[in-house]
């Protein structure tokens, strides 16, 4: 029978240090704090290099199963709406059922739809396992996070999280690179081919390292009502605002999503104050700093997130290089995210995470205003400045908003806690791709005829220019063959253009977001919590 650890309470009401249900002390590798973060963060790895490495190869899985752009935007979308709308469930089936039990079905999951996905040949089929690959996702992303919180003891806790964020962050801003060097080398599918044994490895150090944790007093029932109502709200925002391209913003579907989001998410709200064991517990919200953490981590990954989505078509499809070029050239990007966020973790711990976290934003800001004045010729130089920015200003929220969520929320509801940071960031993510998308297709929908107009190009119907912008809004010219290299030559550069210019406004919204991030993180303060933690010896 597997081990596991319950926390007990005392008589005045505070959490003592857990200890095996079946009452031997955890002994060698099994329930070993700094094992058991090694364990759970080469699982968190696949799921958060998954999130970008995906970005460098959209391109080629564009050309090879011939994509439109919304299918692109969905190949994105489909994964991190899953995991958006998962992620709060899995973390109370974690609290409910263990968090090693769902650790480890996460990870098994998650590697085969990764290898389902090598094996499609279908945009379809594509979209079919990148959503399934998001729900198995979820429930390994709090299940780790839980584990943690119940290995470490309080004085460790903080370290132990900031080295679990440096991994999402190094792992999120390391996908591109990584991707760009399979996707050159071998193939698009070998990218998610790779989780295969990188989920095996999980699955063995798993058994024998990790140590099921419980919390007494954790959930017995679920919230099947709550479930519904949020997943489909979500599902109504995200579609709303991918489709509102196509459709035109003053669309009645577009608004008939957006109401029913905003009705589904009232109802979901009602409902929580009703049921007996809700999804999210509500009262989590009276705390500001928890409120404001959850907040910073959307807004956050707005900014990233549909940042991120458009640069890897602007490296490759504007400056013209590889995939792997393309990656490299976010190599300044990874480095500060690596070496910015044990940095982060350091200052957080002696500063509180108040000034860290606004500092980061306000850096976040000045580099994606500095990416909304990227041009054609822009030098390498000038381009890794911004990056480098960009990691070093994400590097502090990657690691100071988890401490805020998790730390100021009651131990048994670890895994819920868990669960919102990274849904938090996952939805951030999602509507982060969906809004700045939507941002470039109206961008490039007002400019193209123009520009096509201005360089004295033949006028093209509307159907022509609605297919036309559909190439523009990833950077490639809709030429054809046989067309003079004379006309070829001003599709391109109208191509580019319009594309900068959508770029450029996208890259201001998303600077716009990180500015009023800035003033979100002045209300969070160090987990009032963070002393639940159950410690169980080894450190």
């Amino acid at each position: 029978m597997t081990s596991q650890t319950t926390i007990e309470k005392t008589g005045s009401g505070d959490e003592i240090p857990a200890v095996p249900s079946d009452g031997s002390p955890a002994s060698g590798l099994r329930g070993h704090p700094w094992f058991t973060l090694i364990t759970v963060a080469v699982g968190v790895m696949m799921v958060a290099l998954d999130g970008t490495i995906v970005a460098i190869a959209n391109p080629a899985i564009q050309k090879d199963l011939n994509a439109s752009f919304a299918d692109v935007q969905w190949i994105t979308n489909g994964y991190f709406l899953a995991l958006a709308v998962a992620l709060i469930t899995a973390g109370k089936l974690g609290d409910r059922f263990g968090h090693r039990q769902t650790f480890l079905i996460g990870v098994i999951g998650f590697a085969a739809a990764s290898g389902a996905i090598g094996l499609s040949d279908s945009i379809p089929l594509v979209v079919t396992f990148r959503v399934l690959q998001g729900l198995f996702g979820a429930l390994l992303m709090p299940a780790a996070l839980g584990l943690l919180r119940a290995t470490f003891p309080a004085e460790k806790l903080n370290m132990a999280i900031g080295i679990w964020g440096m991994v999402i962050g190094a792992s999120t801003a390391g996908g591109p690179i990584l991707g760009g060097v399979l996707v050159e080398h071998v193939n698009w599918q070998s990218v998610f081919f790779i989780n295969v044994p990188v989920g095996l490895i999980a699955v063995l150090l798993g058994v024998f390292i990790l140590l099921d944790h419980r919390a007494q007093n954790a959930p017995r029932s679920f919230d099947v009502l709550g479930i519904a109502l949020l997943s489909v709200a979500m599902f109504c925002l995200v579609w709303a605002l991918i489709k509102a391209p196509a459709w035109g913003w003053g669309d009645g579907r577009t608004w008939g999503f957006v109401a029913a989001s905003v009705v589904c998410f009232a109802l979901f709200a009602f409902w929580e104050t009703k049921v007996r064991e809700p999804l999210i517990p509500l009262a989590l919200f009276r705390s500001v700093p928890l409120s404001a953490g959850v907040v910073l981590m959307v807004l956050m990954a707005i900014a990233f997130m549909g940042g991120l989505f458009f640069v890897t078509f602007y490296l490759q499809n504007v400056h013209g290089m590889s995939p792997i070029d393309a990656g490299l050239h976010l190599l300044p990007l990874t480095g500060m995210m690596i070496v910015g966020s044990p940095l982060a973790g350091f200052m957080i711990t002696k500063l509180g995470p108040r000034i860290p976290l606004a500092g980061g934003m306000a850096v976040t800001a000045l580099a994606m205003y500095g990416m909304s004045t990227l041009r054609t010729d822009t030098g390498s130089g000038v381009m890794s400045i911004w990056f480098a920015l960009l990691g070093l200003g994400l590097a502090p929220v990657m690691v100071g908003a988890t401490e805020v969520i998790v730390g100021n929320a009651p131990m048994e509801l670890s895994g819920v806690a868990g669960g919102l940071q990274q849904a938090a960031m996952q939805i951030g993510g999602s509507l982060g791709t969906a809004v700045l998308g939507a941002v470039m297709a109206s961008k490039v929908d007002s400019d193209l005829a123009g520009n096509w107009k201005d360089a004295g190009l033949p006028q093209l119907t509307p159907a022509q220019t609605a297919q036309a912008a559909e190439a523009v809004q990833v950077g490639i010219p809709p030429v054809a063959k046989g067309m003079p290299e004379t006309i070829v030559a001003k599709i391109t550069e109208v191509t580019h253009d319009t594309f900068i210019s959508g770029m450029s406004l996208a890259s201001l919204v998303a600077c716009g977001v990180a500015v009023v991030a800035v003033f979100v993180a002045l209300l969070t303060k160090t987990g009032e919590n963070a002393e639940a933690g159950a410690g169980i010896g080894h450190i």
